[in-house]
C-alpha cells in the first residue's frame, strides 16, 4: 500500500532498520566501516545514522563463552551489565546490500555475537526545495541549526 502513496510532500520507500547495541566509544568506527560499502543516503544526505541515549545492556555468559573463555575469575551464568547505546542505520531493502553492510559491522564490532535487530520498515523521501521560504525551516526560523555535539 505504501509504495503507492505519492503526495505533493513526498513519498515513502520500503528500507531495512539495522538497530545494533554497541559501546558509545564505537559508533564512529561502525560508521566508518559501513561506509566502505554504502553510503547511508538518507535523501540529499550520507552517513545517516541516530544514537540513543546512553543505555545498559545485561547478559548471563555461559560456559565456553567467550567471556569465560577470555576473562579470568568469571563465573559462567553470573550477570554482566555494561553501558550500551542503539546505533540505527537504514538501507534499502536489497540481500547483497544487508551482506556487505553486515559484514562490515561484525568485522570491527567488539563482541563475538552483537545485537542486532532488523527490522522492514518505510522511510520519508520528501519532496523539498533547500530554497524554500518556509518559517519553520531552519535556515528561517531565527534559531538557525542546533548546537553539534562532539
Amino acid at each position: 500500500m505504501l509504495e503507492n502513496y505519492k503526495a505533493k510532500s513526498g513519498a515513502f520507500e520500503p528500507v531495512w532498520t539495522l538497530e545494533i547495541q554497541t559501546l558509545p566509544e564505537d559508533t564512529d568506527r561502525i560508521l566508518d566501516e559501513v561506509l566502505k560499502v554504502h553510503p547511508l543516503g538518507y535523501g540529499r544526505y550520507q552517513r545517516n545514522a541516530s544514537i540513543s541515549a546512553i543505555g545498559k545492556e545485561t547478559a548471563q555468559p555461559q560456559e565456553d563463552s567467550t567471556t569465560t573463555t577470555h576473562k579470568e575469575g568469571y563465573e559462567a551464568g553470573a550477570t554482566e551489565t555494561y553501558p550500551m547505546v542503539e546505533l540505527k542505520i537504514s538501507i534499502e531493502r536489497e540481500l547483497e546490500v544487508l551482506e556487505r553492510v553486515m559484514g562490515a559491522i561484525l568485522q570491527v564490532h567488539h563482541y563475538e555475537q552483537p545485537v542486532i535487530f532488523l527490522r522492514e520498515d518505510w522511510a520519508s523521501r520528501s519532496n523539498y526545495d533547500p530554497n524554500s521560504d518556509n518559517p519553520n525551516r531552519w535556515w528561517n526560523n531565527g534559531r538557525g541549526l542546533p548546537e553539534q555535539l562532539d
